[in-house]
């Protein structure tokens, strides 16, 4: 295995020390994505959010300070990503206002319509059968709430070999059943903003 592919396979299923690093990394890395989904304003104060593949935890720590009144899950396949994200919520987990779990976007442990709004930094590219997960995290979307993806374009077209234009991923939105989807590219950046509204 060459040294990139070992950096990829640490970037989807982190583990050890040197997953630990990835992670932190990725913290930083994403900030700037963080932030332009703040700006969006489409996270609430009252919202109950989800962040899928939350990492190391700095994007659920940006919406917990933007979210006084709501609550935060995030869950990632990684159990090294559960421990660092934690971790860096230590005060919002031991008050209960944050919650981390491991687990897969293929079968969120949550009852059906439960959350406001659900995303996804920089994760969706890695997900083993994109249709069938963006179904799921239907499934556990309240009516009107809104799912986003935010990524790196480079990076979908690096991971995936389907799902890789605005006009699929809105076929698949609309096949789903979302109402609306609205698709944005950050152009300078080179980011991808996706908003589906169940």
């Amino acid at each position: 295995m060459t040294i990139l592919q070992r950096l990829i396979e640490q970037a989807k299923h982190p583990n050890g020390l040197i997953g630990s690093i990835m992670l932190r990394i990725m913290n930083v890395a994403h900030r700037g994505m963080t932030s332009w989904l703040i700006e969006s304003g489409a996270i609430k104060n009252g919202d109950i959010v989800l962040d899928i593949g939350c990492g190391g935890g700095k994007t659920i720590q940006a919406l917990s300070r933007i979210n006084h009144h709501g609550k935060i899950y995030g869950i990632d396949f990684s159990e090294q990503a559960i421990r660092n994200a934690t971790k860096v919520n230590k005060k919002d987990v031991a008050s209960g206002k944050v919650i981390v779990k491991q687990a897969s976007v293929s079968n969120i442990p949550y009852p059906d319509a439960y959350f406001d709004k659900i995303i996804a930094c920089q994760t969706h590219y890695f997900w083993q059968d994109f249709a069938k997960d963006v179904k799921e995290v239907f499934r556990v979307l309240k009516k009107n709430g809104q799912f986003i993806i935010i990524s790196e374009l480079y990076k979908i077209n690096y991971h995936r070999e389907d799902y890789k234009t605005n006009k699929e991923i809105r076929q698949l939105f609309d096949h789903v059943g979302f109402q609306f989807v609205n698709i944005q590219e950050h152009k300078r950046n080179g980011w991808l903003y996706i908003m589906g509204t169940k």
